[in-house]
């Protein structure tokens, strides 16, 4: 039996959910024992690993037939998607800093006083503590890895999608 044939929509999707807890375990590693502050831009790429785990954890725990999945691996590739936009934007913003320092307020007195929407607009101008590189790996920024790993998930996701009308219901 080949491999691949063995990769439901249930263990790709758990696969997903793994990974984003993988991704948010180490940001909050890197913010609580590393003291690195999020920026607006990383806690909006958190954000959009926590809706994609839940996605993903969702569909795990369903099992579902092939429109399920359709809809599952849908959904995880446009929530993939935003993310990759806002790592592409954080990601920008530190190959080309403003030329001037403009912090912003932490995201949560922001949501205290501002709408919602009005948050995620300042966030996406967010310029400041958005351009700073303070930590790496392989010569990569945390943006840039976010970059990466949102590109990742969006392919399982279109994996799940694509294979969805090969896919027989799991329990």
């Amino acid at each position: 039996m080949n491999f691949l044939n063995t990769l439901t929509t249930r263990k790709l999707a758990l696969a997903g959910f793994l990974i984003c807890v993988g991704l948010i375990g180490f940001a909050l590693y890197l913010e609580h024992y590393q003291n690195l502050e999020p920026c607006p831009l990383c806690m909006l790429q958190r954000l959009c690993y926590f809706a994609l785990g839940g996605v993903f954890l969702v569909a795990a725990i369903h099992g579902p037939g092939p429109i399920g999945s359709r809809i599952y691996g849908g959904l995880a590739f446009i929530v993939a998607a935003t993310g990759a936009g806002c790592s592409t934007r954080h990601v920008w913003l530190q190959w080309n800093p403003p030329d001037f320092n403009a912090c912003t307020p932490d995201l949560f007195f922001q949501l205290r006083q501002y709408p919602w929407l009005r948050v995620i607009e300042r966030a996406l101008r967010a310029t400041g503590d958005c351009a700073k590189v303070d930590w790496t790996l392989l010569g990569l920024s945390i943006a840039e890895w976010s970059l990466i790993w949102f590109v990742l998930l969006a392919l399982l996701a279109a994996t799940i999608f694509i294979r969805a009308k090969s896919v027989k219901r799991s329990h």
